[in-house]
């Protein structure tokens, strides 16, 4: 035991090396760490370098199956009386000293005719068997138990069987193995016992001479023969075959083995697999053996790369070398596997299968065996194998040889897929192997698939795919191939069905038919996206045609596997899409999975094809979804700009050619005018014979059109016709477009290519270009008449008619036999194909090696994982994906659906969002949109909308017509959700998607659902929160009682029915309720607002615009100079009154649309640039139509538009003169009812000094509106306090353009206060105060303080006329009457109000003015009208009885004061009115008003006052020597005269009591006592004055 494990141990340490070079790991991640993952993994999983280790003694095992088999020979009659020397472990023969001889060994000389003896073949075989003699007699022993014996007796001195020669231990067995005389029985214990060896290690790298020993056992097993008895064991011994190959393969050795050897294994394998004569077990366990065979051969390859490192080319070029020898030739129609000894020598030789006689079969392995073992040593399999293994697994695909059946062209495809599967990129990199893939593989791949064999088209499309997916860098334009077709097959040929839930705005992007094929009525022209025409893809037999359904979904399930790479489709968008030779692959592929996921694709296919291909198609959104936060990955791949615009002129191309296809020379107009060809005609043959999308029959009609010349000569010149010959070039000319079928124009082709030939070929057969052009109408005629097929069973042109036809035309002489032979040669065997000509094999093999031909010059397939690419595919391809989702979630059932499809909604989004594709996102967001069902036109009814309390935490839900039929939609509330999912973090993307969102948003504020705002940027208006209707009902669920029986329950029905009231809403329509109020909080709107909020201004002018859209449209607008009057309106059918009583409804909707957009354009100095503009001309449309909306509205829009104002002012969006306008144009009820807002976007706007306050309150309108606004109780307040900022602020807003109308504004607010004279009266208990007491009430009366203030303002205002005046461009009188007369004005008006305290302070007011020093200037004319204008209608106001009733005790007291002031006036500027001419009318005017005041009746205290204070006026002229007699002066005679004729009238007893006129009187002493009585008077009035 102990020397065993130390031999297994000692093996294990041997073939760690050897593993590593053969290297066959079961599974790898690269073949990089080949080696760093054998060594860790080897102890574990490298089943070749660590075999079963027995309990027994080697030698003893080994001598113990010899007895088995030796044992078993002797029980048949043939061995039955040979030596016992087999069974004693002796020699026979004469002892031998040393080694054996290599007489025994398998491969030596000596012994090769014994490894393939017939007992049949002759005596002296006979006589070597060892058979008995006629006398009894023991012959000499049979070799085959001679060597069981040799064995054993060599084994008896064996100390370690790893030591023992490998070849001389398998020897025995291989002898009986190959001896045909054998039974099965026998066969199988030789078999048996060599699996054994291998399997215990007995055989391994470390035993001597083990590579030779691999080679004999190979040799023998491939060329096993036994006597053909019981089926069943026959099959035993084929299946042991199959499990030792695969054992000798997949072992320490399997990397030893010869290409020969390995040939020869796969050849009896195949056959194996091909033999319908074996049962159906033993055919598909040779094929599964072919398949792990093939695995362990192909994943060898990987390692012979990795040897040999960077010099792959090398390994090529070795291989070239390597294939003399290597054949393959399976038996696949034969039915005898079995040899037996009675079999006749040209019969099968074994179980291999394989042709050759029993003769060939013992010459090949001496011949092989001499080979080996002269060299001695045995080359390792290579490429040589591989590539014949390969060739003979495609050839058996051949669709067209008839003596392979499906059931080995299924088999050879399983093989092949396995292959491909292990080593299919590696092939693609060997030229010896990708030759026979690019080329003969998918020729009869592409073929097999239009088979209606179910088990061929399934195989057939899962190679392709796998083919594809490993090798598709070689195979650029067989791809474009075979998923055209499969696109064209799979396409449904009808359109999409309409549903009565679903709209067809839904699904309008899923393409009804590939972009490559024209819709069914125009059918002209080729036009397709494929690399060859429409009719060579037929002869390719790439037509799409009517597949059987389960034949769909075989198709789909391989779409489906490519589809599944990551980048596959953009492995298409770069290579085909981008291309404009090209199909749009990807667009198209697409465009497929899109139209086939929908549910009626079902119906000419399986149920199972919608489901997989929507899968497809949502792993494709995944797999871009995947790739956005990849790193971009840039190097060697094309540049993203280069391949845009190579779409664009793809796009122009294909538009180009099917108007050539068409009408040529509007084709090429338009393709001049793109810039893709110039004028020049070589430019345009350039762009003819490059491109497959041109009609070869309209190109010939074209060119050999009369007037085409340049065009056909320009194209000719593109062919290098030199040093071919005339075939040659007329075969390239001509399957380059199709002869016209008129002779006028095959003449003109045939003139012009003799004519080029003849000057460019080079050749010196042809005499002249008429013997070219001859001879080039005969070649045409020879190819009609060889390859007709209207010509069947009629004689065809000979050599020596063909001869006949040219004799004597090449210059008068003949062309050359051996010419004309190679010329009718070419023609007959290989046809000159037109183009569009026929539909057969050779056409299908001419379409195939035009094909071919291509792939240089389409260059390979540019392997793309990387996403640069991913934003051009994802702009070009979302439509139908998205179409698609939409349509599938609307028709479906399964929550499963559902969930995938809003996976793929929100991946679609985060691609849109990320590369900034607004198109799609905006259509996602329709989509969604409608599937909500809130994205209606109009606004839901919300006059049932009915409040419910809910829980004692005053929760309520408004329970309404929206709430509750959302509620009960699931499917709508699942839209919802993804809805807001999607527009979430998408906000800068959203272009007009944001329309829809919108509307949802109205709906679900106007019903309560959602607040106006989420986030306070409203708060910065300062406004309420946008009002909305009142509910109908509000409802406290929570405080009723338990008592929900039938009885209160229709007691509360009739008694709402009975008060016209709407029933309450039953228990299911607030639970739908409370759904729909979960539902749109899960969606998380605050976070929208809140990413709204952070835009930039570009981002917001989407929105601001899907905002406006809503607004309702401005009818005045659109007719701006006819209005149409109120009574011209029809009347409404229900109220045969008055039109216009029907009051304007208020719609909270517009409300919140125009405060969103104030809000937007007010958030900063750029959102307000870019957006105020839009927002203030919105808001301007419903204030100049204020009667035709709320006053709500049109009050919040007026205070937007003041806010859009102040914010704008720089850029004029608003002028404010016309917005107050438009407000003071308002009907006054409803200037009335906007009053507050107005107001409050007046004090807005005016608050601080500026430009903006200036403008404002220059304004006339501004004026306008308070004034109508002070006299509304509500809103006088506010107006005061606006002009009492206007006036008193610093500066003060008040200028020449204002003035007046500020000091009539103050002076109206001093009129109201005329109220509190009520107040004042009230207390009064007697007649005849002198200075009645001072009343807090009063004061505390605001109208009546409103009116004090405003005296006092127009009492302050007097300091600024002298600044206004100096700033006036008036001349100074007419300035002194602009600024003075308005106060003087205002002031004598208030002097007569009924309220003591305003009329006081006004009359103080008054006499401050009047006998300011800045009254008077230098021109006295103007501030002369004090007394005209002023003082004058002042008292005559105060003597009228209606002014005087108003306060009887105080208008007394104010008459005596107005008189004083009259006569201190006059005082005052006596010297200054002494130089006006007017003064004596001025004087006898002021006579006549004192003469009114004493006789007006009031009583004692005017009839004292006049008196007095006439007296002291005239004492003060005559001192002042203005009234002196005229003795004294006789030029004031008229004055003297006048003032006492007015004076005695009412006051005859003053002249004598003053004595003026008295002489006595010194003339010194008057003017001493005068003054002095003058001034005591006037001091003792004044202080009368201060009194009142």
């Amino acid at each position: 035991m102990s020397r065993d494990e130390q031999s297994n141990g000692k093996m294990e340490l041997e073939h760690a090396p050897e593993s590593n070079r053969s290297g066959l790991p079961l599974h790898r991640s690269a073949p990089g760490n080949m080696s760093k993952d054998t060594s860790n993994q080897a102890p574990n999983t490298q089943y070749r370098s660590r075999p079963v280790t027995v309990a027994v003694d080697p030698a003893s095992l080994v001598i113990s199956e010899c007895i088995s088999v030796t044992s078993a020979m002797r029980k048949h009659a043939r061995w039955a009386g040979s030596s016992v020397s087999s069974i004693l472990g002796g020699n026979p023969n004469p002892v031998q000293l040393g080694p054996p001889s290599p007489l025994l060994r398998p491969g030596s000389k000596g012994s090769t005719h014994s490894l393939g003896v017939d007992s049949a073949q002759d005596y002296g075989v006979t006589n070597r068997w060892g058979l008995r003699g006629k006398k009894g007699k023991s012959m000499q022993d049979n070799p085959l138990m001679a060597g069981f014996g040799r064995l054993r007796h060599e084994l008896s001195s064996c100390k370690d069987i790893h030591e023992f020669d490998a070849p001389a231990l398998l020897n025995p067995f291989l002898q009986v193995i190959q001896a045909s005389s054998t039974s099965a029985p026998i066969t199988i214990l030789a078999l048996k016992a060599i699996r054994k060896f291998l399997s215990y290690g007995f055989i391994s790298p470390g035993s001597p001479r083990f590579p030779l020993a691999m080679q004999s056992l190979s040799t023998a097993i491939t060329h096993c023969r036994f006597e053909a008895s019981d089926s069943a064991q026959d099959e035993v011994v084929l299946l042991m075959i199959l499990h030792l190959m695969e054992d000798m393969l997949s072992g320490p050795g399997g990397a030893l083995l010869s290409d020969e050897s390995v040939c020869e294994m796969m050849e009896t394998g195949l056959t194996m697999c091909c033999q319908s004569r074996l049962s159906e077990l033993l055919r598909r366990t040779a094929e599964a053996a072919m398949v792990r065979m093939c695995q362990i051969i192909f994943e060898h390859l990987k390692h012979l790369e990795v040897e040999a490192g960077d010099d792959l080319e090398a390994l090529d070029n070795q291989t070239n070398g390597d294939m003399e020898g290597v054949k393959m030739v399976p038996s696949t129609n034969g039915n005898d596997v079995i040899a037996s000894s009675d079999a006749p020598t040209n019969e099968p030789r074994s179980s291999s299968g394989s042709e050759n006689t029993s003769n060939e079969a013992e010459e090949k392995p001496a011949r092989k065996s001499s080979e080996s073992e002269d060299s001695g040593e045995i080359k390792p399999y290579s490429l040589p194998s591989m590539k014949e293994l390969f060739r003979v697994l495609v050839d058996l695909l051949d669709p067209h040889d008839k003596q392979q059946g499906d059931t080995m062209r299924v088999m050879a495809l399983r093989i092949i897929h396995v292959a491909l599967e292990v080593a299919g990129p590696s092939i693609a990199r060997h030229p010896a192997l990708a030759v026979v893939a690019e080329d003969r593989l998918c020729r009869h791949l592409f073929q097999l698939v239009r088979s209606d064999n179910m088990a061929i088209l399934q195989e057939s499309l899962i190679v392709a795919g796998t083919l594809l997916e490993t090798c598709r860098g070689v195979l650029k334009l067989q791809q474009e191939l075979f998923l055209s077709y499969l696109i064209v097959c799979l396409h449904p040929p009808v359109e999409i069905p309409r549903e009565a839930n679903i709209d067809p705005l839904l699904y309008d992007g899923i393409p009804q038919r590939p972009s490559g094929v024209k819709p069914p009525p125009s059918q002209g022209g080729s036009g397709r996206s494929t690399p060859v025409p429409v009719k060579d893809r037929q002869k390719l037999g790439m037509e799409g045609g009517a597949r059987k359904p389960d034949a769909r979904q075989a198709m789909v399930e391989s779409v489906g596997a490519l589809t599944r790479m990551p980048t596959f489709l953009v492995e298409l968008f770069v290579n085909y899409d981008s291309d404009a030779n090209r199909g749009n692959l990807c667009e198209d592929m697409i465009g497929l999975l899109s139209r086939s996921a929908l549910p009626d694709s079902a119906t000419w296919s399986t149920t199972s094809v919608p489901p997989l291909c929507l899968d497809a198609l949502l792993g494709f959104v995944q797999s871009v979804a995947d790739r956005l936060d990849d790193e971009p990955v840039l190097d060697g791949l094309p540049n993203q700009a280069t391949l845009r615009e190579e779409r664009r002129r793809k796009r122009i191309i294909i538009k180009g050619a099917t108007k050539f296809n068409e009408k040529p020379k509007e084709g090429l107009g338009y393709l001049k005018e793109q810039g893709i060809i110039n004028g020049d005609p070589s430019s345009a043959a350039r762009f003819l014979r490059s491109t497959s999308r041109v009609s070869k029959a309209v190109l010939g009609e074209f060119l050999s059109k009369k007037g085409n010349d340049e065009y056909l000569e320009a194209f000719l010149d593109l062919f290098d016709f030199y040093d071919k010959r005339v075939d040659e070039a007329v075969r390239l000319l001509l399957e380059s477009f199709r002869l016209p079928g008129e002779s006028p124009l095959i003449e003109r082709i045939v003139t012009t290519f003799a004519k080029k030939y003849f000057a460019t070929s080079g050749s010196d057969v042809v005499a002249s270009e008429d013997a070219v052009f001859i001879l080039t109408y005969a070649i045409i005629m020879l190819n009609v008449d060889q390859h007709s097929p209207k010509l069947k069973g009629q004689k065809r042109m000979e050599l020596a008619d063909f001869a006949r036809n040219l004799r004597g035309v090449n210059g008068s002489k003949d062309f050359p036999p051996e010419f004309l032979e190679m010329t009718f040669e070419a023609i007959k065997s290989d046809e000159i194909i037109l183009p569009d000509e026929h539909d057969n094999q050779h056409a299908f093999d001419y379409a195939w090696r035009e094909l071919l031909l291509k792939t240089e010059s389409a260059g390979p397939l540019v392997l793309c994982d990387t996403n640069i690419y991913d934003a051009d595919m994802f702009a070009t391809t979302w439509k139908p994906i998205v179409s698609t989702l939409s349509y599938v979630f609307m028709s479906a059932t399964d929550d499963a659906v559902f969930s995938r499809v809003v996976t793929g909604f929100d991946q679609c989004a985060q691609i849109a969002s990320r590369y900034g594709i607004t198109e799609a996102l905006d259509r996602i967001i329709q989509n969604l949109s409608y599937m909500t069902t809130l994205d209606t036109d109009g606004l839901s009814n919300t006059a049932l909308n009915t409040e419910v309390k809910v829980s004692d935490d005053n929760d309520s839900v408004m329970v309404s017509e929206l709430a509750v039929k959302l509620g009960r939609d699931f499917k709508a509330q699942l839209a919802t959700l993804v809805l807001f999912r999607v527009v979430k973090g998408s906000e800068h993307v959203i272009g007009s998607g944001w329309q829809h969102i919108i509307r949802i948003w109205l709906k679900l504020f106007v019903n309560s659902l959602i607040p106006s705002f989420f986030n306070d940027d409203h708060e910065k208006l300062k406004l309420p929160k946008i009002p909305l209707h009142t509910p109908s009902q509000v409802i406290d669920r929570a405080a009723k009682t338990a008592d929900t029986g039938l009885f209160s329950a229709l007691s509360s029905y009739i008694s709402s029915y009975a008060a016209d009231d709407p029933p309450e809403p039953s228990s299911e329509e607030i639970e739908s309720s409370l759904s729909t109020a979960d539902c749109i909080k899960a969606c998380d709107l605050e976070s929208v607002f809140a990413n709204i909020s952070s835009l930039p201004a570009d981002s917001l002018s989407p929105l601001l615009e899907a905002l406006l859209s809503e607004l309702p449209d401005d009818e005045s607008s659109s007719v701006p100079v006819i209005t149409v009057k109120p009574e011209s309106l029809p009347s409404s059918p229900s109220s045969g009154s008055k039109p216009e009583s029907r009051k304007p409804t208020y719609d909270p909707a517009v409300v919140y649309i125009l405060e969103f957009c104030t809000v937007l354009a007010l958030r900063d100095g750029g959102t307000v640039e870019s957006l105020g503009k839009s927002v203030a001309e919105a808001l301007q449309m419903f204030l100049r139509d204020s009667a035709q909306h709320h006053p709500i509205l049109i009050s919040r829009a007026a205070f937007y538009q003041f806010s859009i104002l102040k914010a704008s002012y720089d850029h004029d969006f608003v002028r404010p003169p016309v917005l107050l306008h438009a407000i003071s144009s308002f009907p006054k009820e409803t200037l009335g009812k906007t009053s507050q807002l107005v107001l409050q976007g007046l004090k807005l706007c005016i608050d601080q000094p500026g430009p903006l306050r200036s403008e404002i309150m220059t304004s006339p309108d501004f004026w306008v509106v308070l004034r109508i606004l002070a006299s509304n109780p509500s809103s006088s307040p506010i107006v005061f306090e606006i002009l009492e900022g206007g006036v008193s602020g610093s500066p003060s807003a008040i200028i020449a353009d204002n003035y007046e109308a500020a000091i009539a504004l103050l002076n109206e607010y001093a009129s109201a206060a005329k109220v509190g004279a009520l107040v004042e009266q009230k207390g009064e208990k007697r007649r005849g105060n002198v200075r009645p007491p001072k009343k807090e009430a009063p004061s505390e009366n605001a109208v009546v303080l409103r009116g004090v203030k405003a005296v006092n303002l127009i009492s302050t205002m007097t300091a600024r006329i002298p600044h206004l005046m100096k700033q006036s461009h008036l001349e100074n009188s007419d300035a002194w009457s602009a600024y003075w007369l308005p106060i003087f004005g205002a002031l004598t008006t208030q002097c007569t109000n009924p309220c003591r305290e305003v009329r006081h302070l006004a009359f103080s007011s008054l006499q401050r003015s009047l006998l300011s020093p800045e009254l008077t200037c230098s021109d006295h004319e103007e501030w002369t009208a004090i007394f005209s204008e002023v003082l004058f209608p002042l008292i005559l106001r105060l003597l009228k009885p209606e002014v005087y009733s108003s306060d009887r005790d105080g208008m007394s007291e104010t008459r005596v004061q107005a008189a004083s002031l009259l006569c201190k006036t006059f005082l005052q500027y006596l010297v200054l009115l002494s130089k006006w001419d007017g003064m004596l009318d001025l004087w006898l005017t002021i006579i006549d008003i004192m003469d009114r005041l004493m006789n007006s009746g009031q009583g004692d205290s005017l009839e004292e006052a006049v008196p007095e204070n006439l007296k002291n006026v005239l004492l003060f002229m005559s001192s002042s020597g203005y009234l002196v007699p005229p003795s004294k002066d006789p030029s004031q005679e008229k004055l003297w005269v006048e003032t006492w004729k007015r004076i005695d009238r009412f006051l005859p007893d003053l002249r004598v009591e003053l004595a003026l006129d008295e002489p006595e009187v010194p003339t010194e002493e008057p003017p001493q006592t005068e003054p002095a009585q003058q001034a005591e008077e006037k001091s003792s009035g004044q202080e009368q004055v201060a009194a009142a």
